[in-house]
This record gives C-alpha cells, sequence and structure tokens, in this order.
C-alpha cells in the first residue's frame, strides 16, 4: 500500500471479521450463512404491512420495551433482565466494550466465531484462545484460572458441537470475579439453555439472535439475558454510544415474531428433521462430522480434501463456508436449507464422489 501518511498513525488498524459469500443470480443455493430457509412468521409480514410510515418522523423506543417486554414474558423473566441490540453482534461487541476491561486476558475457544477475536483487537482487550480437544470439545481447565471474561458459543460455531450446561455452569461458579457470555445463536436447534442459572449467577450473560431460527437475518434483532445489574451496566454503555439503535418496524416485526410459538417451532422442527436426514446421507458418502446441534453440519470427508469439495460445489452453484485455518482447513460447514435444496446437495455430491473415484 506505500508509504504510510503522518495521519495513519493514529489510525486503529484491525483485521475485520470476513463474511461469508452473498452470491447472486438464479438458481444458486446457498448454504454459507446459516440462514433459515424459511420465511419469518405469518404476523412479521402482518405487522410491517400495518405499520405506520409516518410514525417515522419521532425517535424509537430506546428501549425496544414491546419487543423487550414481549421476550420477557417469553422467557420468563423481567422485562429489566432484557437487552436488546440490533443483531447479537451488536449486542456481543457492547457486551465487549462493557464488561471486558480488565488486564488479565479475555478466554474463548481457539474454534469459534471468528468475530470473537476482531472485537477483542478493536477494543484493545487482551486475549486468549483455549483450543479444543481432539474431539472438538472444551476443556474446562483452562477457563479455571485468572482471565478478564470468558466467551463461549454453545452450541459452538463453527463445528456444532454442544456443552453440557453443568460443565459450562462449573466454569460460571469458578469465576465470580469476571463476567462470562454463552452465545447462544444456535441453541433452538438442540441445545439446553443457560437461561434457567441467570438468576443464581449475576456475572452470567446469555445471547441470542433472530438471524436463525427466527428466520429474521435481515432485520438484525438479537439480545441478552442476565442479572439486572448486568443488563444496567450494558444500557449505560449502550446509551452513551448510541441510544436508538432499533428502529420502529424492528421492534413491531420482532415482537410479532415472538408471539408465533408455533410457527416459530414448527420451522425448528423441519430445520431439525432435515438435519438428521442429510447427517445419514453424508455419512452414507463418506463425510464425518461431530453430532451437530445447531442448523449446520461441520463436516470432512474421509479421501477428498475438503478445499476441493468447496470449489466443485461453487462451481455448480452450491455456496458451502471454508475457512484456510489451522486445524478446519479440512472441513466445511454447510448450512441446512430446504429439503430440496439438501436433496440437490447429496445428489451433486454423490454423482462428484463417484465421478472422481473413477478418473
Amino acid at each position: 500500500m506505500g508509504t504510510e501518511s503522518g495521519w495513519e498513525k493514529n489510525i486503529r488498524k484491525v483485521t475485520p471479521y470476513v463474511a461469508g459469500e452473498q452470491p447472486k443470480g438464479e438458481g444458486i443455493i446457498k448454504l454459507n450463512t446459516n440462514e433459515c430457509p424459511y420465511p419469518p412468521a405469518p404476523g412479521v409480514e402482518r405487522a410491517l404491512k400495518e405499520f405506520e410510515a409516518g410514525k417515522l418522523r419521532l425517535y424509537p423506543d430506546m428501549n425496544a420495551g414491546k419487543l423487550a417486554d414481549g421476550l420477557a414474558e417469553y422467557y420468563g423473566v423481567r422485562p429489566e433482565q432484557i437487552f436488546v441490540g440490533v443483531g447479537s453482534d451488536d449486542v456481543l461487541a457492547l457486551s465487549f466494550m462493557t464488561f471486558f476491561n480488565g488486564e488479565n486476558p479475555l478466554l474463548f475457544p481457539d474454534i469459534t466465531y471468528s468475530f470473537y477475536d476482531v472485537w477483542a483487537d478493536v477494543f484493545r482487550i487482551p486475549w486468549e484462545s483455549c483450543p479444543l480437544d481432539s474431539s472438538f470439545r472444551i476443556q474446562k481447565e483452562d477457563y479455571l484460572r485468572p482471565n478478564g471474561g470468558i466467551i463461549i458459543p454453545n452450541p459452538n460455531a463453527p463445528t456444532g458441537v454442544l456443552e453440557p450446561v453443568c460443565v459450562l455452569e462449573e466454569i460460571v461458579a469458578a469465576n465470580p470475579d469476571s463476567v462470562m457470555i454463552v452465545d447462544e445463536a444456535y441453541v433452538d436447534f438442540g441445545g439446553e439453555s443457560m437461561l434457567p442459572l441467570v438468576e443464581k449467577y449475576e456475572n452470567l450473560l446469555v445471547v441470542r439472535t433472530f438471524s436463525k431460527s427466527r428466520s429474521m437475518a435481515g432485520m438484525r434483532i438479537g439480545f441478552a439475558i442476565g442479572n439486572e445489574k448486568l443488563i444496567g451496566y450494558l444500557k449505560d454503555v449502550k446509551f452513551s454510544f448510541n441510544s436508538y439503535t432499533m428502529n420502529m418496524p424492528a421492534i413491531e416485526a420482532g415482537a410479532a415474531a415472538v408471539r408465533d410459538d408455533a410457527y416459530f417451532k414448527e420451522t425448528v422442527g423441519k430445520i431439525i428433521r432435515t438435519r438428521e436426514w442429510t447427517k445419514e446421507q453424508l455419512s452414507g458418502l463418506g463425510f464425518c462430522f461431530p453430532d451437530a446441534k445447531g442448523n449446520f453440519l461441520f463436516v470432512t470427508h474421509d479421501k477428498i480434501p475438503a478445499e476441493e469439495i468447496f470449489q466443485a460445489l461453487k462451481r455448480a452453484g452450491i455456496y458451502v463456508r471454508y475457512w484456510k485455518k489451522p486445524r478446519i482447513d479440512n472441513y466445511l460447514r454447510i448450512t441446512i436449507g430446504t429439503d430440496k435444496q439438501m436433496e440437490k446437495l447429496v445428489e451433486f455430491l454423490k454423482n462428484y464422489i463417484k465421478e472422481r473415484a473413477n478418473d
């Protein structure tokens, strides 16, 4: 890039998060960003159609009260225990800014959501990654030492591995002097939540999203549930940074989504059934993978390199996620789509593996 200008010396420089590709065009099968293949609850569309555009001249409710109240009722907590943000990324970034300000390092797994180290670097938070074992499970002893905070995704992204609540509780109980965040972006697809423990541990924050199980990635809604004191500190930082982050239509649409529990459970059930079918099919084709509990699979083939399969799928208009990173450079993360999409994926892989064996 040439010689650095004088003013550039004062710039905060970071290596940014790299999102999955967003391909355009007809006939693309997009299985690379863990989006839900089904539309949001019908009430979401109604709420948006009925929204009065004239209200946009006003600022939205800085507490997103209608949505926060709906979430509080749904999860059986008090509204004061709810924090709402523009996607769980917003919630997590503000949480990093709020809670991780000590001298000891923030701890998280070495194979994890790749935004964690980015936020840590942006906010100048010292951090260390803790290696997962050979089965992609956390080693709890790594978190039973002095630290400036802990964040663990459960189920893990990108592996899909679910840790037992008892293991995570042991970690939070052993760290009363630091905040522990459990990122439950995928818990609705078959995981046990830490939510029942937020009353027991005031240093526990559970973060969720509407982007996966509630089919609303495009609306950007995330939330956290925790002790009222913890949520209060989080709101103090948010309101000192940008008070009006969630717009009125998002609040209305989010509240409508929470009310339609039957549709939510139906959608989650369909994805789980398709996931289990896909596991059987890929296993029969020579793929290995952890027992995923998210809306995706993390797979490796016993004979064909992951990058080769990734490129072959891409040429066929089927997009999955691949990272050229240590320990996971022979794995692909495959989002669970509709039955039809997964059937096409499996059929392509079946033919590709057969043709390659005959070469």
